[in-house]
């Protein structure tokens, strides 16, 4: 199995709610004619976002009530200014602060915010972590 990730996709109950969400952020949907799922291109990954229990029936588990929080989502940004208006984009669009950004342990500048579903999401400035032209990431040796 090769090291990567090709989409991700999240379980909302609400799809249409979370779609405009992402929508009012700027991020591109694609495949507009696919019936119940929303798809945007994130660079060279997708996420998808799809309703819970038709993902809970796909994978043959129970429907749970809400997202795991064992793992947040992550946006890295190119400078330490940009965490500042990622948050403040994603809760204009909806999003809910969890942990204004502050100074992280690890030396760069973070915060966090909940979705409309409560999906976390970690916005970071790391000034070790290289991104390229096209936002994808360079983990250092």
């Amino acid at each position: 199995m090769e090291p990567r990730l090709s989409l991700i996709t999240l379980g909302v109950t609400d799809l249409a709610r979370a779609t405009a969400f992402y929508e009012a952020l700027g991020w591109p949907r694609k495949v507009r004619d696919a019936q119940g799922v929303a798809f945007f291109q994130l660079g060279g990954l997708g996420l998808s976002l799809y309703p819970r229990a038709d993902l809970a029936q796909d994978a043959g588990v129970a429907v749970q009530a809400q997202p795991s929080q064992g793992f947040t989502l992550a946006y890295n940004t190119r400078s330490r200014d940009e965490v500042d208006a990622v948050l403040a984009a994603a809760e204009v669009a909806g999003g809910r602060i969890t942990q204004p950004a502050q100074d992280a342990v690890w030396g760069g500048y973070h915060g966090h915010f909940a979705d409309p579903e409560g999906f976390l999401w970690e916005i970071a400035w790391n000034p070790g972590f290289t991104l390229a032209a096209d936002g994808s990431l360079s983990l250092p040796d």
